[in-house]
């Protein structure tokens, strides 16, 4: 008998087989971005809510996959045995979504299945629009690691105590700043005073 954590749990890995999170997958099915969402499976009166026929048969559609490949799914390990917490770009400016060390913390998380994940803080930023093309694209999902080293080079994302999120790359750090290096090359490299920078974590992969 299928268990309503094993067919989420396909949807999950259906998901991350495609590079997309559970919402960028619902939006590419048409559906409304949050119904694969980890706060629309239970009710709020404690009851479990599974996915319709139809929206399964649309996310296969999405995703290019078939009926048979979901109950394979269904019987897999999900990767490495773990979700990382996932929150939309756009929200990582707000306040309360992350502690003073740049780590996950509060409600309004939701969680993804991903093939990798660098250290037990590891987190997903989805991203949402068009501002980070041609590097990501709309439904993206870029894994941050605020545990791996950072070096001259990577792409990371910054976030300022005035609030501001960035994905950029860092091109050098000094006892006093951090120069960094827009994706758009066409824009000029910006220096932020070590002393304005909230956290700095390094991006380990994306869904491209």
């Amino acid at each position: 008998m299928l268990t309503h954590d094993q067919i989420w749990g396909a949807l999950d890995r259906l998901a991350a087989r495609a590079g997309l999170s559970p919402s960028g997958l619902a939006k590419r099915a048409g559906l409304d971005p949050t119904t694969f969402n980890k706060s629309k499976r239970v009710t709020s009166d404690g009851r479990e809510r599974w996915p319709s026929t139809e929206s399964i048969a649309k996310a296969l559609t999405a995703a290019g996959s078939s009926i048979e490949t979901f109950v394979k799914l269904i019987d897999d390990s999900p990767g490495d045995g773990r979700s990382v917490p996932l929150i939309g770009f756009a929200l990582a400016e707000g306040t309360g979504y992350f502690d003073d060390q740049g780590f996950p913390s509060g409600k309004g998380w939701d969680e993804v299945a991903l093939p990798t994940a660098e250290d037990g803080r590891t987190f997903a930023l989805e991203i949402s629009g068009d501002t980070l093309q041609p590097a990501y694209r709309d439904g993206d999902v870029i894994l941050v690691s605020p545990g791996t080293p950072i070096r001259k080079g990577d792409r990371v994302v910054v976030k300022t105590r005035a609030g501001e999120v960035m994905v950029t790359t860092l091109m050098r750090r000094t006892a006093k700043a951090l120069e960094l290096q827009p994706l758009d090359a066409a824009q000029a490299a910006r220096t932020l005073a070590l002393g304005d920078v909230a956290w700095i974590a390094r991006i380990v992969w994306a869904s491209q």
